[in-house]
């Protein structure tokens, strides 16, 4: 996680990264509590996004895969569009319509079965690339990834290519996949 979003962006900031710790503790501690904030705040966005005449789209899983439709959450805001990148493959077989889900490819050999699993279903799969971008991975198209979160979610069928951030740019774990077309091109 760490070489994913954990310390990138605001995530460099200890105040950052003491909210989140605390926003985690709140779930784990308190999961009613949590519940009740959260739904508050939903109700809230949503008769904003009501009032705007825009429909509002929400991250739960920034650090977490929590399965927010195994606690009636996505259900109980239907006017609202919930979008989250996950790791069990499982959880992209059934979700609510307002939820969608992109799986998070790894190269790392704890996560081959997941990534089998993710890709005999028709979800999108966001796999972060060193060297640009192919043309295909693993037999899908690929397309930008970096350009509109939103449409990832809706990208079904296909590779959502992501850059590598910050200290991700290092990575070296199977987290980051060297570009297909670039060794191919070298051999």
């Amino acid at each position: 996680m760490a070489d994913c979003l954990a310390e990138q962006g605001r995530g460099q900031f200890a105040s950052v990264r003491d909210a989140r710790q605390n926003k985690a503790e709140f779930f784990h501690t308190d999961r009613s509590g949590f519940l009740d904030q959260l739904r508050r705040e939903l109700l809230n966005f949503e008769r904003l996004c009501d009032r705007s005449g825009e429909r509002g789209a929400v991250r739960l899983n920034v650090f977490s895969d929590v399965a927010w439709e195994r606690l009636g959450i996505p259900q109980a805001f239907p006017g609202l569009l919930f979008v989250d990148y996950c790791k069990q493959a499982a959880r992209l077989e059934k979700t609510p319509d307002n939820y969608k889900l992109i799986f998070s490819y790894s190269g790392r050999p704890e996560y081959r079965n997941q990534n089998r699993r993710a890709f005999r279903t028709g979800a999108p799969v966001a796999v972060v690339f060193r060297g640009g971008f192919p043309r295909m991975f693993r037999g899908r198209p690929v397309i930008d990834g970096d350009r509109d979160d939103i449409a990832n979610a809706f990208a079904a069928g296909q590779i959502v290519a992501l850059t590598p951030k910050g200290s991700a740019a290092r990575d070296r774990s199977g987290f980051v996949i060297d570009n297909p077309d670039l060794i191919g091109a070298a051999s």
